[in-house]
């Protein structure tokens, strides 16, 4: 047993290896898009009803302080703006999917840019509106 214990680890290796940069059929393909595009519309719709409700709370209770306010609303706004670059990140990488190998590999790395970049700049948006 012990024998075919290391070859069949091997062998396991191998096929996962393989498998981790195989494209998807197209058709897989939109349909994942679809609904990752479905998950990211309902996620983001989910922030904005929050963010709304965060404000209209804020604005009962700010006593007359548009500090207090203005600060939920910075921070309402990046919580949208990041749950839309979530949804933008697993979109794009869900349309990579279609790619093998290093197009893939680089379609990956510019989608994870892309979503760094969106949330600094969300985050540079708050910190600007705190301000």
């Amino acid at each position: 047993m012990q024998k075919l214990l290391l070859p069949m680890i091997g062998i396991l290796t191998t096929v996962l290896a393989c498998g981790c940069n195989s494209a998807k059929s197209p058709a897989a393909v939109a349909t994942d898009v679809a609904a990752a595009r479905q998950q990211a519309s309902t996620e983001v719709t989910d922030a904005r009803k929050d963010a709304a409700k965060n404000v209209d709370s804020a604005a009962a209770n700010a006593d007359g302080s548009s500090k207090d306010l203005n600060d939920v609303g910075a921070r309402t706004a990046y919580d949208v703006a990041v749950a839309q670059a979530d949804g933008d990140h697993n979109v794009a990488i869900q349309q990579c999917l279609a790619l093998t190998g290093e197009p893939q590999k680089s379609c990956k790395d510019r989608a994870d840019a892309g979503y760094d970049q969106a949330k600094t700049h969300a985050n540079v948006n708050r910190l600007s509106k705190l301000q």
